[in-house]
C-alpha cells in the first residue's frame, strides 16, 4: 500500500482524495489545506487525519507520497519540500508560472533521486493515447498534421483569471503536452493569435479567451491548437492526426452513444459531459495507478517534470509570439 497526503482540499484535491481512497494499492493518510474546514472535511469522508502542517505530513513516516492539488503558487515549495523529504509527488500542473522558479526547483530537486510525476491528464485519455499510438505504429504514415481542439463549457470568474498566468499557461498548456506525446518530439516554431470575444475584462489583464497556436515540429509536422473559454454545448475535446497513408480521430465523449430522429430534430445526440472531472475520469484514475507503480516499482512516471518544464517554455513562446506578431523560436536549454 501506498500511503498519501493530499496537499489542497479543493475541487481537485477532492476528486484525487476519492480516487486515492478507492483504490486498492493506496491509502490516504493525511490531508493538508490552509483552509482548514475544506481538509477537515475531505479527511472525515475518508478516514484520513488533518495535517496541522506541511512538515507534519512530510514528517510521518505512513507517508510514500505527496499528491498536490493546492494553488499554483504553492507548487514549487512543495515540490522541493517533498522530495528533500525523500516523498515521491504528483502534482497538478503547471509546476509555477515563473520558468526560473521552476529552473531553480529542477536545480534543487536534482539529486533527490524521487519520482515526480505531472499532472497532464490527457495523455492518460483512452481514446487521445489511441491516436498517439496509432501514430507511433505508423498507422497514418508520417504525420503531417495534428489538429487539437479544447474548448471550455463557460469561463473561469475573474478573480481566478488574474492569477491563471494567462490562457497558454492555464488552458493550452495541457495542449502543449499533449502535441509533444503525439508528435514524440519537440516543437520549434510556434506563432499565435488571441482576441477578447467573451469576458472584454481580460483586456485590463492582458488576457484572451478565445486562441489558435501553430506549433512547427523539427519533421515539418504542423500542429493547429484552438482554444475557447466558452463553448455553449459543453466540454470540447478532439484530436485529430492527419498522415501520408491516413487520419486517425479523438471525438467528444458522451454520457451514451444515444441518437434521436423526430419530427423536430435529425440525428440528435445526448450532451457533452460537462467539464474535465467527469470528461477525463477514467483518465486521473489511470493517472494515478501508474504514479502508484512508479512508486511501489521505484521507476520514472510517463509524464515527469522535463515535460511540465517544456511545455511552460512552450507557453512562454507562444506569449511572445502573441504580443509580437512573429513566429518565435522555441528554446528548452
Amino acid at each position: 500500500m501506498v500511503g498519501f497526503a493530499l496537499f489542497g482540499a479543493g475541487r481537485i484535491g477532492a476528486m484525487h482524495a476519492a480516487n486515492i481512497a478507492a483504490s486498492k494499492r493506496a491509502a490516504l493518510k493525511c490531508v493538508y489545506d490552509v483552509h482548514a474546514p475544506a481538509a477537515q472535511k475531505v479527511a472525515a469522508q475518508h478516514g484520513a487525519q488533518v495535517a496541522g502542517s506541511v512538515a507534519a505530513a512530510l514528517a510521518d513516516p505512513a507517508v510514500d507520497a505527496v499528491l498536490i492539488a493546492s494553488s499554483t503558487d504553492t507548487h514549487v515549495d512543495l515540490i522541493t519540500a517533498a522530495a528533500k523529504a525523500g516523498k515521491a509527488i504528483l502534482c497538478e500542473k503547471p509546476i509555477d508560472l515563473d520558468i526560473a522558479r521552476v529552473e531553480q526547483c529542477r536545480r534543487d530537486i536534482a539529486n533527490t533521486g524521487v519520482a515526480v510525476q505531472l499532472g497532464f491528464n490527457r495523455r492518460y485519455d483512452a481514446s487521445h493515447r489511441a491516436v498517439r499510438d496509432a501514430v507511433a505504429a505508423g498507422e497514418i504514415g508520417q504525420l503531417q498534421l495534428l489538429l487539437i481542439t479544447s474548448r471550455d463549457p463557460g469561463i473561469a470568474p475573474m478573480e481566478y483569471m488574474k492569477v491563471s498566468g494567462g490562457i497558454f499557461r492555464d488552458m493550452t498548456i495541457h495542449d502543449f503536452d499533449l502535441a509533444r506525446f503525439i508528435l514524440n518530439e519537440d516543437p520549434v516554431e510556434v506563432s499565435a493569435s488571441g482576441s477578447v470575444m467573451i469576458e472584454p475584462a481580460l483586456a485590463a489583464i492582458n488576457d484572451v479567451d478565445t486562441a489558435m497556436v501553430t506549433l512547427k515540429a523539427p519533421s515539418g509536422a504542423l500542429v493547429h491548437i484552438n482554444n475557447s473559454r466558452l463553448a455553449v454545448y459543453g466540454y470540447d475535446q478532439r484530436v485529430e492526426a492527419f498522415g501520408a497513408k491516413g487520419m486517425v480521430q479523438s471525438e467528444n465523449w458522451r454520457a451514451s452513444s444515444l441518437r434521436r430522429w423526430t419530427a423536430h430534430t435529425t440525428d440528435a445526440q445526448e450532451p457533452l459531459l460537462h467539464f474535465f472531472i467527469q470528461r477525463y475520469s477514467q483518465a486521473y484514475l489511470d493517472e494515478l495507478n501508474e504514479f502508484i507503480d512508479c512508486v511501489a516499482n521505484k521507476t520514472a512516471p510517463g509524464v515527469g517534470f522535463e515535460d511540465g518544464r517544456k511545455a511552460l517554455v512552450i507557453a512562454n513562446a507562444a506569449w511572445e509570439a502573441l504580443r509580437s506578431g512573429r513566429t518565435v523560436a522555441i528554446r528548452y536549454d
